[in-house]
């Protein structure tokens, strides 16, 4: 997993690229104009979404599409109701680094395993998804469904074995 302390988001987004016929002709991943400078530098993991220290997998992922125009607080309390954690911006950038096929027109999602913890009243929650032909790590307010984004989440998290 590359980490925004090795790869901040600013650099590793714009490597992005969509999948299949659209891929090729697709533009360089992007950063939504709404985070600002150095914005994404707020957004830490929340309780029991944090990462192991050493290097990790994600096991089980869904990208949560069940929850596409569901309200990202109560999309979050069904996820944890299942003991899945969701996905922190870090893991979405890797997820889709990796794995591009993930991010589909109408199915995109969010990232609420992130979020910015240090600004109390803060409701934004990052999000991926597809615009002017690029994937665009984005975010959108807690208490507004949208019916394009899904709650990606994972079963578990596993650490590499000493």
């Amino acid at each position: 997993m590359v980490t925004r302390e090795i790869v901040p988001p600013e650099s590793s987004v714009p490597l992005l690229r969509l999948w299949g016929p659209r891929g090729p002709g697709s533009k360089p991943g992007r950063v939504d104009r709404n985070h600002g400078d150095g914005d994404l530098a707020n957004y830490h993991p929340i309780e029991g979404c944090e990462p192991p220290a050493a290097a990790y997998l994600l096991v089980d992922v869904e990208r949560g599409e069940e929850f596409c125009n569901v309200r990202p607080e109560e999309a979050s309390k069904v996820v944890r109701s299942r003991g899945r954690s969701q996905l922190t911006i870090d893991e979405g950038i890797a997820l889709v680094t990796q794995l591009p096929q993930l991010l589909e027109k109408n199915k995109c999602f969010m990232l609420a395993g992130s979020r910015r913890s240090a600004i109390p009243g803060d409701r934004r929650v990052p999000a991926m998804w597809i615009s002017e032909r690029a994937p665009k790590l984005g975010w959108c307010w807690d208490g507004n469904p949208h019916t394009w984004l899904g709650m990606a989440s994972a079963g578990r998290r596993v650490a590499q074995p000493d």
